[in-house]
């Protein structure tokens, strides 16, 4: 006769995801689900786990991913499932891997998520159905790329949309979210949309409305116009009637540094500031191809990868430079395409933007890159080891509810986040005082340390350092969206 509970965690610290104080409490889970939290019957378990001097919370939430492709090409996803993260968002940045058609290689920055024989989902149905069969060792929830729409329908990215290609970009944008996708994003930074209009975002933006879904923006600039761009996020917003997250908010370049109050102020001012939040990585640098626009003397910029020039990679472009004899614009002319890190954020404004208490977790990683911003492999370790037990910027049961609840509430996750009866099974048991990152700028891929186990969707995937070979991942949009019930073992 099968037991009431098939595990039940004794002895632990629950930190619910709530933001509230932890407690001391035992967790029973049945299948896949948080079955019941309190003092509990260890006679009605299958399995009991003594996790005394641990504590236990909703497995961490990765609100701003690039992981599209990777969650498929390495479903294991040690980078993540290695940290505590158990469900990633997909999407990010304009950029996602469904529904792209390309006739050639994905333009700058779609080829963040891979090159052209990576983009074989020629709509979104495609790609959760993959999702579900692959089985990876985390959740998926996935946004609709704006730029990838513009790529299915328009000859010429660098100029605004006409009036037959938006209409066509929002009926593709209906099916999408029709087929489970949780909103759209928007890069409006980049070469790609920088000629979007407001009013092209806005009509996209009211088809996301009538599904209830959210937009989330890599804003137009992030540099001297940041509140410009702001303000243009909150008019989407607020015309359209959805809610928005700002994507790694930040005041990036040294002309831009300590305005993070400004920032902040202007969104709290602002009559729709209920409906805004943000993410934010906790590192002073940031990653993305190399763009020369962001090519400042002042600012160290790491070389991660270069197509014409493989051998500088993991190099300065200042030293590169030198080596050339050249200016720091001209080598990174000759590098391209490449990709960077951008040391050109204000440790301080990054620490104010990072414990508002609308701010949620975000890693921003690239895992396509083959020398990463450490962000990918360190991220919510870090959080917890140095902004909250070493810094105290805010305790831990606040860092837990920016990476968890806070993220699951704001991207309508159905009862994930939180350790509650009813909830799903994706938990994360880790030592508060030896949880730390490990990753660094020059060996970014490093396991953290502090992390016990993981468990996703009720399946231990990551136990004492190592994978265990068991991957219980599902796609998480819209409850519409296919999920079929099993596991995969490697």
């Amino acid at each position: 006769m099968s037991k009431e509970y098939d595990i039940v965690f004794k002895n632990g610290t629950v930190i619910d995801g709530s933001g509230n104080n932890s407690f001391s409490a035992d967790v029973a889970v049945k299948d896949d689900v948080i079955v019941a939290v309190g003092e509990l019957d260890e006679t009605l378990a299958e399995k009991v786990i003594d996790i005394t001097g641990k504590a236990i919370s909703p497995g961490f939430i990765d609100v701003h991913t690039h992981d599209d492709n990777a969650v498929l090409k390495s479903p294991e996803c040690l980078p993540k499932i290695s940290q505590g993260v158990t469900s990633v968002i997909v999407g990010n940045c304009g950029l996602s891997a469904a529904p792209v058609r390309l006739k050639s290689d994905p333009p700058d920055p779609l080829n963040l998520l891979g090159d052209q024989s990576d983009f074989i989902y020629p709509d979104f149905h495609t790609y959760v159905n993959h999702v579900n069969e692959i089985r990876p060792a985390v959740n998926v929830g996935a946004l609709v790329g704006h730029t990838s729409l513009r790529v299915n329908h328009m000859d010429d990215l660098f100029r605004q949309s006409v009036n037959s290609e938006l209409e066509a970009m929002c009926e593709e944008l209906d099916k999408c979210l029709e087929q489970g996708a949780i909103g759209m994003s928007t890069g409006l930074a980049y070469g790609t949309a920088r000629e979007s209009t407001t009013e092209e975002v806005i009509a996209l933006a009211k088809i996301v409305k009538q599904h209830d879904g959210i937009y989330v923006t890599h804003l137009r600039n992030e540099f001297d116009k940041v509140i410009d761009a702001i303000d243009e996020c909150c008019t989407i917003g607020e015309t359209s009637d959805i809610p928005v997250v700002i994507s790694h908010l930040k005041c990036a370049g040294p002309d831009n540094w300590g305005r993070s109050q400004e920032i902040i102020d202007f969104i709290e001012n602002s009559p729709y500031s209920d409906r805004v939040h943000m993410d934010c990585y906790p590192y002073a640098a940031g990653s993305s191809t190399l763009d020369l626009g962001q090519v400042d003397e002042r600012v160290k910029i790491l070389i991660s990868w270069s197509e014409k020039h493989p051998e500088m990679g993991k190099k300065y472009l200042s030293e590169i430079a030198e080596e050339w004899g050249v200016t720091q614009l001209e080598a990174a002319k000759k590098l391209q395409p490449a990709g960077a890190v951008y040391f050109s954020i204000n440790e301080e404004d990054m620490k104010k933007i990072i414990s508002h208490p609308k701010t949620m977790i975000g890693s921003d990683g690239l895992p396509h890159d083959p020398h990463p911003h450490p962000r990918l492999w360190g991220t919510f370790p870090r959080v917890i080891a140095k902004l909250s037990r070493e810094q105290k910027l805010f305790k831990l049961t606040e860092a837990v509810h920016k990476m968890t609840g806070l993220s699951a509430r704001n991207f309508r996750l159905h009862k994930r986040g939180l350790v509650r009866e009813g909830f799903h099974a994706d938990l994360v048991i880790f030592d508060p005082e030896t949880i730390e990152d490990s990753a660094t700028f020059d060996k970014p891929a490093t396991l953290s340390a502090g992390i016990q186990s993981v468990y996703v969707n009720g399946v231990k995937t990551f136990a004492d350092g190592q994978l265990t070979g068991h991957r219980s991942g599902r796609y998480i949009g819209k409850e519409k969206a296919v999920v079929k019930e099993c596991v995969h073992s490697n």
